[in-house]
């Protein structure tokens, strides 16, 4: 009897697991696809934590140095305790430390270099799900599905890649399907699309 029961259960939660996927495969076959081109032509890099300054002091080489973005997103330097860098380009970020900087000395001129790039989470590109290595890559201007995956070293045996979906977090959280099996596997570059900052690639475990 308990032979039984054990066996009917497993049945039953197979049965729900299939059909959950079979509900989850139909919603996903109903995205549009992504846009061929989503890049915006004047997207500019902003500062993230992790990301490496290089800050020039005209005329103070005293008070240059290159110093890293906290976790918390602000920068220590010289004459300057805290200072809020994260989501700021580096134009942005000079300016701020020039006005740090007049309490102390006459006419700063500062620039900013970044030199490590990693980005403000919100920006950062995800990928999870069957790609061989998921994780997290820092955005870049034109960045494409198929550097993505060059990233990430494509895809699983057991990906059903052409189920695949971004997320667009930067859009409303719309999604969008993709068709990974058609670019990785059978080099169909009319499968590449444009990254965009916060996407969030969603690759499905195949179960047939």
């Amino acid at each position: 009897m308990t032979t039984l029961r054990t066996t009917l259960a497993k049945f039953f939660m197979l049965s729900a697991t299939a059909l959950a996927v079979a509900i989850f495969a139909g919603c996903a076959s109903n995205l549009p696809p992504a846009p061929q081109s989503a890049a915006s032509p004047e997207y500019s890099y902003k500062i993230g934590p992790g990301d490496n300054l290089n800050i020039v002091v005209w005329r103070n080489p005293e008070l240059s140095m290159s110093v890293p973005v906290r976790p918390d997103g602000k920068i220590s330097a010289p004459l300057i305790d805290d200072l809020d860098a994260m989501g700021k380009d580096s134009t942005s970020l000079a300016r701020n430390i020039e006005k740090e900087l007049a309490k102390f000395i006459r006419d700063p001129v500062v620039t900013v270099i970044v030199t490590s790039f990693v980005g403000p989470y919100s920006e950062q590109i995800r990928v999870i799900g069957e790609a061989a290595k998921p994780q997290i890559l820092a955005y870049k201007q034109k960045m494409t599905l198929l550097d993505v995956m060059i990233a990430v070293g494509g895809i699983t045996d057991f990906a059903d890649g052409n189920r695949a979906t971004i997320l667009r977090t930067g859009n409303d959280n719309a999604q969008y399907s993709v068709r990974l099996k058609d670019l990785v596997k059978d080099g169909d570059v009319s499968a590449n699309v444009e990254m965009k900052p916060g996407d969030v690639l969603i690759i499905p475990q195949s179960w047939f």
